[in-house]
């Protein structure tokens, strides 16, 4: 059995080493200005961008992960699939728009449309615009009844945000910070029906009266034709089909084709994995979120000073989210999505996942990554960031996980997709700056101390290491008893494969195509 811990001596050792990266004197807040290139933005560096942000939700992914029964590698190999087929079209759509794609997670896209400079109310207008041609272009790009059309919903909001790097190791994308990204997404996930919807504060940068409520308040068709004719976008549904129709016949995606990774998935490396090189396996999915970050970015984004310890407060604090999933519990981190960490977690074989290890070994990291994110925010304001107002919202859940790359060959991203993955996100969703949860799937294959832990509700406040360690421990967990031998007997290093020990990091798979799409 393997042994994971927490230690505060670890954690402090390594905050102080991320505030030293990120020393307040040496921080830059630039404006950002014509064709400024974000593609690698320097960690000392944050640009203000005014522009105006769209998500994109593909509301029928669920339905896709549940057109079977059981979740086998049908559903899988559909989802990914119908997943593919969207992504291609949309890159090939910003790019012709000249919009800057910011992220692709699993059903959600992020873009932000910063030209005309001078107008919010012309961006408004394109990015009207572009939401429509996304959606048409998805309504013809399904295959067959397998892979249907996507339907989609639109959120949009326009305004002033921080863009920072996202990520490091060759895995690197601007990331935006603040009200008018959170406002968008919240439209976008405000309801089931498709179509486009706009905070009050877009609507009236293009002269539309207030909505009593936005989140069913959807664009009508008028008005997205007055859009469209005002933004010119100079490209039509018809010309990204047939351009997508053409490059399919020329690079086809075939079969996904899966393996599982031996654990720990810290081994993983993401990086190297295609549609012919996908994983999928039982394990746990994690996401962790920092709570109040996009008010304390609006309270502090119209300073230097305040934007500084902006950067900063992100940097140390997602580095050490990070670093309690990857180095202490030897998980892997899927991707940052803003200021939200999504990882992934195993225990077992390649073939065989120890279910109760993992779970518990999962409960203990969500306990750690409490306790890293209070020891980081004492450390910053020590240092003279005041983070107090922030919290982190932690949700998990167990099942059978995905992890792959989807989209265009040099542009490929990050997708771990699965039922036990929505269903984490909508756990975090349900806890406040204070709380954990786990999902039913996880409450019902736990241990019966990881059950006790979280009781009926599958909710718990202030669930720290130490309080997750000892009430474990006091029921007799396994893993949890195995991680508090270790902190007795002095080893407060995670347990890791012996050096001489060979490894099998997947099971055989066909070889990765080396040219045109994934």
């Amino acid at each position: 059995m393997a042994g994971r811990s927490w230690s505060e001596s670890r954690a402090k050792k390594r905050i102080e080493t991320r505030l030293k990266e990120v020393p307040f004197n040496d921080l830059e807040i630039r404006d950002y200005v014509r064709d400024t290139n974000l593609a690698d933005i320097p960690r000392t560096v944050a640009y203000r961008v005014d522009g105006v942000h769209l998500y994109a939700d593909i509301l029928n992914l669920r339905d896709m992960l549940e057109v079977t029964n059981v979740e086998g590698e049908t559903c899988h190999r559909r989802t990914l699939r119908f997943l593919n087929l969207h992504y291609r079209a949309v890159h090939r759509i910003l790019q012709r728009v000249d919009a800057l794609f910011v992220d692709f997670h699993n059903q959600r896209l992020h873009t932000v449309v910063t030209k005309p400079y001078d107008s919010a109310t012309n961006r408004t207008h394109r990015a009207v615009a572009i939401a429509q041609l996304i959606i048409d272009v998805l309504a013809e790009t399904g295959e067959d009844a397998d892979h249907p059309a996507a339907k989609v919903r639109v959120g949009i909001d326009s305004g002033e945000a921080l863009a920072v790097s996202n990520g490091r190791r060759g895995h690197r994308e601007p990331l935006f910070l603040g009200e008018p990204a959170n406002h968008a997404a919240k439209r976008a996930a405000g309801g089931k029906a498709a179509g486009i919807y706009l905070t009050n504060g877009a609507r009236l940068e293009i002269g539309l009266t207030e909505a009593a409520n936005p989140d069913t308040t959807p664009l009508t068709t008028s008005e997205i034709q007055t859009s469209q004719e005002k933004a010119k976008l100079g490209v039509s549904a018809d010309d990204i089909v047939k351009e997508w129709k053409d490059d399919l016949d020329k690079n086809p995606i075939g079969s996904f084709d899966f393996s599982g990774h031996t654990p720990p998935f810290s081994t993983l490396d993401i990086e190297t994995l295609s549609v012919k090189n996908s994983r999928r396996q039982d394990a746990a999915t994690v996401y962790a979120d920092i709570d109040g970050f996009t008010s304390y970015v609006g309270a502090n984004i119209q300073s230097d000073d305040g934007a500084k310890h902006v950067l900063r407060a992100l940097h140390v604090l997602r580095s050490e989210l990070d670093a309690v999933l990857n180095i202490d519990f030897a998980g892997r981190k899927v991707r940052f999505i803003g200021d939200c960490i999504h990882g992934l977690l195993v225990e077992g074989t390649a073939q065989t996942t120890d279910a109760q290890e993992t779970i518990s070994n999962m409960v203990l990291c969500a306990g750690g990554m409490r306790s890293s994110f209070k020891l980081a925010k004492n450390m910053l304001n020590e240092d003279g960031t005041d983070a107090d107002e922030l919290g982190v919202a932690i949700g998990f859940d167990y099942g059978p996980m995905t992890v792959t790359r989807l989209g265009i060959r040099g542009q490929l991203v990050r997708c771990s997709v699965s039922r036990g993955v929505l269903a984490a996100e909508g756990e975090q969703h349900r806890c406040k700056g204070n709380e954990s949860a786990i999902g039913a799937k996880a409450y019902g294959e736990a241990s019966e101390a990881v059950q006790t832990v979280f009781g009926s509700t599958r909710k718990r406040a202030d669930l720290d290491y130490q309080t997750a360690l000892d009430e474990l421990t006091a029921k007799n967990d396994r893993a949890a008893k195995v991680s508090k031998a270790l902190a007795t007997a002095g080893a407060l290093k995670p347990v890791t494969a012996a050096a001489a020990a060979p490894t099998f990091p997947a099971r055989p798979v066909a070889p990765t195509r080396l040219d045109g799409f994934s």
